[in-house]
Formats: C-alpha cells, sequence, structure tokens
C-alpha cells in the first residue's frame, strides 16, 4: 500500500474526472535539481495529472553581492551534497518543452488547467492568471534569481525557530493567495535548509494538486502578515554566519566521536506527576532518577491489575541502539522489571493499548522499513509479532485507538531522496483493529505538514467527546524542543482539521532543553526531557 498517496476511492466513490492539465515553468538555464525531478516524477506517476509541458520563460534577473555568491558556493559544495535523484518513471522523455512565447501562442495557453513554476522567473503579473486554476509558486522562489539563491539564510541568521514555506496562486483579478503552509525547524546550515525544505516542498505540492483533482475547486488559506522578501546576506552578516557554522561543525564533529566513544548519548529522562493530560502543570514533575546509566524517553503508562506500569525507550551511552524496557511506578519511583521488546534495530516509542482480552504494543520500527504489532503472551516481558503494514516505507510514532466507534492509525511517515525525516508529516488511517487487515487511507495525506506541529508525541486522549492529540514542537534546530496538545476539531476519511490548544516548552526543571512525549493514566502523567548534558543529569 502506497500511503504517501490518498485513496482514489475513499469514503464514497468519486465519478472520473478529466486529468488535471499542468504545465511547469521553469528557467531553463540550469539542469534540474533532485525536488524538481522527483516532483516530475510524481506527477507523472499519477493518472489524475497529465503533465502538458516544460514552459520556458525568462529568468528573475538581479545581481546577488559576491562575496555571498562566493560563501554559498563553498557551503553547497561541502554540506549541501546529495546522491543523484534517479527519475523513476519512464515518462521524462517525453515531455514536452516550449517558450514562452510557443505557449502563449497556443490560445493563450488555454489546454492548461494551471501552471507551477520551479524556478524564480521573471513574468508579467497577469501570465497565466486567467487559467482555471491559476499560476502557482513556491514562496522559495522570492529568495532567489538567476545566478543566486539565499532562500534559508535569513532564517538561520537571524535564528528564527522555524523556517516557513507557503504554495501562492496568481488568479485573474485578485492578489495572491496562499494555498497550503507549513513551517520546518530551521537547520545549523542554510544550504541544508533550503534543500530539506525543498524536499518537502514536493510532498506539500502533490498534496494540493491531489486536493484539486478531487474538487476541482481551489481552497485558499486566511490572508497571510505580508513581509518584504528577504535580500541575500551581505559581508557584514555572513562573517558571523560563518563563525557559528564552523561553530557548529566542530560541536557536531565532537559528538560524533563521543558517541563512538559512549559518552555522547542525548541524556533523556522522565519526569512525573499527578493531574490530567489537558491541564497538568509539569513544573509539579518528578525526576524518576535513572537506574545506573539508563537512559530514558517515551514513557507510555499502562493500567494492569491494580497497578500502574512503564513502557519506555531505554539505552546507554555506551549502546545507544535502543530496545523497550518495562517498570512498575510506584509512587515517584520506578521499579524496573526488564526488557520488553529487543531487536536488531532500533525500538522506541512503545505504544501500548488494550482490546478486548488482549495487550498490544506498536513500537516504532522504521528502520525495518514496516510498521508492527505486537501482542503480549505473557505480561509485561514476552510479546509476539501479532500484525505488520506500511512495507517497506518508514513510519514512525504511529498511534492506533478507537474514537466514535471508528479504529484509526496515526502516523509519521518519511518519503524521502536525501533527507529521511518523520517531524513533518501525519498520515491518516481507518483500520479495521490491531489485525491491520484492512487500511483506508485519509483523502488529504498527509493531513499535517510541518515539523512544528506533525509529530506525534504521545497518546491521543478524549475529554468531553473530543479527540486530543499530543504533538512534538521541532523548531529552533532542536528535535523535540517542545509539545503541543492539538485539539481535533473534525475527522473522518474526507476532512482533518485541529488547532493547538496548548504547548509545553522545556522550562519546567533546571537543565533541560527539550520535552517531546508525554501521557497520562488514572491521574497520573508523565513525560520525558532531556538536558543539555550528562553533567546537567548527575547534578
Amino acid at each position: 500500500m502506497d500511503a504517501s498517496t490518498a485513496s482514489k476511492a475513499t469514503a464514497t466513490d468519486r465519478p472520473s474526472l478529466a486529468p488535471l492539465r499542468i504545465g511547469l515553468l521553469t528557467d531553463g538555464r540550469h539542469g534540474l535539481a533532485n525536488w524538481q525531478f522527483a516532483l516530475i516524477d510524481r506527477i507523472l506517476a499519477d493518472d489524475r495529472f497529465s503533465l502538458r509541458a516544460m514552459i520556458v520563460c525568462p529568468p528573475k534577473v538581479g545581481a546577488a553581492p559576491v562575496a555571498f555568491r562566493l560563501a554559498a558556493a563553498v557551503e553547497r559544495r561541502t554540506l549541501g551534497r546529495q546522491p543523484v535523484y534517479r527519475p523513476k518513471g519512464p515518462g521524462f522523455a517525453a515531455i514536452t518543452s516550449v517558450t514562452l512565447g510557443e505557449q502563449v501562442g497556443r490560445d493563450g495557453g488555454s489546454e492548461l488547467d494551471l501552471v507551477l513554476a520551479i524556478s524564480p522567473l521573471d513574468l508579467p503579473q497577469d501570465a497565466f492568471s486567467d487559467l482555471p486554476f491559476g499560476s502557482w509558486q513556491f514562496s522559495f522562489s522570492h529568495a532567489a534569481n538567476a545566478d543566486a539563491d539565499w532562500y534559508g539564510y535569513h532564517e538561520v541568521i537571524a535564528g528564527k525557530p522555524a523556517t516557513e514555506l507557503r504554495i501562492t496562486v496568481r488568479r485573474a483579478g485578485r492578489e495572491d493567495e496562499t494555498l497550503a503552509m507549513a513551517e520546518f525547524n530551521t537547520k545549523f546550515s542554510a544550504a541544508r535548509n533550503a534543500d530539506f525544505i525543498k524536499e518537502r516542498a514536493v510532498t506539500l505540492a502533490m498534496r494540493e494538486l491531489r486536493k484539486l483533482a478531487d474538487a476541482r475547486a481551489l481552497t485558499v488559506l486566511p490572508p497571510p502578515a505580508t513581509m518584504p522578501a528577504p535580500r541575500p546576506p551581505g559581508l557584514s552578516k555572513l562573517l558571523p554566519y560563518a563563525a557559528s557554522l564552523g561553530r557548529n561543525l566542530l560541536a557536531r564533529g565532537r559528538q560524533a566521536v563521543e558517541e563512538k566513544l559512549g559518552i555522547g548519548a542525548a541524556p533523556w529522562v522522565l519526569f512525573v506527576g499527578d493531574g490530567r493530560p489537558e491541564d497538568f502543570d509539569p513544573r509539579t514533575s518528578v525526576l524518576l532518577e535513572p537506574d545506573d546509566d539508563e537512559l530514558r524517553a517515551d514513557p507510555f503508562l499502562f493500567p494492569h491489575e491494580g497497578e500502574t506500569y512503564v513502557f519506555y525507550e531505554a539505552y546507554t551511552p555506551s549502546n545507544t541502539k535502543a530496545h523497550i524496557a518495562v517498570g512498575r511506578l510506584v509512587g515517584n519511583r520506578l521499579e524496573r522489571l526488564g526488557i520488553a521488546l529487543k531487536a536488531e534495530h532500533h525500538l522506541s516509542y512503545p505504544f501500548t493499548f488494550r482490546h478486548d482480552d488482549g495487550i498490544f504494543m506498536i513500537p516504532e520500527t522504521n528502520r525495518a522499513r514496516r510498521l508492527e504489532v505486537w501482542r503480549c503472551v505473557e505480561f509485561p516481558l514476552r510479546w509476539e509479532l501479532h500484525a505488520t503494514a506500511l512495507e517497506g516505507q518508514s513510519s514512525a510514532d504511529s498511534a492506533l485507538f478507537l474514537f466514535d466507534g471508528r479504529w484509526w492509525l496515526f502516523t509519521n511517515l518519511s518519503e524521502f531522496h536525501a533527507y529521511e525525516d518523520h517531524c513533518s508529516e501525519l498520515h491518516v488511517f481507518e483500520v479495521d483493529g490491531p489485525d491491520l487487515k484492512w487500511m483506508k487511507p485519509h483523502r488529504n495525506n498527509p493531513v499535517v505538514m510541518g515539523s512544528t506541529e506533525a509529530r506525534n508525541g504521545g497518546r491521543p486522549f478524549e475529554q468531553g467527546g473530543r479527540l486530543y492529540r499530543p504533538s512534538q514542537r521541532n523548531e529552533y534546530g532542536i528535535y523535540g524542543y517542545g509539545l503541543n496538545i492539538m485539539q481535533v476539531e473534525e475527522l473522518d476519511l474526507e476532512t482533518y482539521s485541529e488547532r493547538c490548544v496548548r504547548t509545553i516548552k522545556p522550562d519546567f526543571a533546571p537543565g533541560i532543553v527539550a520535552c517531546h512525549h508525554m501521557d497520562a493514566s488514572n491521574g497520573r502523567y508523565i513525560i520525558d526531557a532531556m538536558f543539555a548534558d550528562q553533567a546537567d543529569l548527575r547534578r
């Protein structure tokens, strides 16, 4: 099953519609980048679309400072290298390439439904705006011209927590409108920041094209606050940036060496307290003192026969390939019971739940390239494989739960070429239950995009008939910086919407710099947190 595309028929069968006729606008000056190849591949592979032409248009002209062009070239050669993208489909050779004049001469381009610009272009304001669905553009095109690309530099230099991506549409007689928007954790390198987001832009564009193919109508977002397009940084900003980049590279090199020596593992720990998931105060939590050098993350509470157990990801500084451990929660102390699940690959996020007379667990097994459901045969230390799904796909932090009479699977998938990432896409499926005999993908998967909200951060819970989803808040360049509580407002196979009703930041205990997971049961909650280093943990 390909979870990266929406089902052709989900909750209801739809009448067959003619494929959307798409033109891609390019400056034709350079070979295609990886993300552009990937976008074309995916359009060609979907029979809802007909790629009619690559339209060569005038490039956006302008002069970037020489110092910037030199610095950007050095950074790209050292930090922006990627494997060469090999087109998967056979249709590349058949794509027609025409000039702008030739395309306009074809009845003004009326043979197209929309055009999508994949290069920074110098086009008249009304070019293609009279097409049925207008002219689409990525926001990163505003930070580039024919000889330079400075997208991502402003956010890294300014220390922005996240970098924004938008897809806008221009239609006749209207101001530019926003079709989709997502924010992504800002990287330490501007070149990597830009490349990572452009790879994500492919998924965002395909989702919006699929929505249009089904609905034949555009749905736009409220008008955003207007911001001036960033300019290429000058020498006064490049020099401090280069120094910061050098320090970052040295720190990363030292971290890699420390991890090889078994002394540099991220020091995640668990805190526990009394309270409800919707309003607990993490400042009242108590540290569960680690046993020896065991580090802990992704905790799930599980009540069983009058006791409360904790299943969690466990690892040590000398062995960062984590397994699933289990302990008994006694007051503010965790009695470690042993290893619940171990594999040849890394395990984490042991989502544990009960159904009928069975106890089940879905650990994160993305390195096995499938989703696995395990069933307990002797509580709490013996488990057997019960079901698998999403074969060949990279899924993480999955939650399987019953809500309003239907079983739902929320999971974070990563379709990638150079940048595997599980923080940016939330995919939703309706399923039959823990057996996973059938799965129906949501029409608009991924239903949430962006690293500040998409990744699951704990067990979804119900309160007052409403569904809430804990999610990670990845920003400031930190994985797992904080937590959100998202209120799900619409959930079926046709629609999905949610809004953030609470944010938890890593400020509830001295020395912590991240907190990315929580769970609650029977009036108690548990949350994980990461200290800045091992020394802070031992204070």
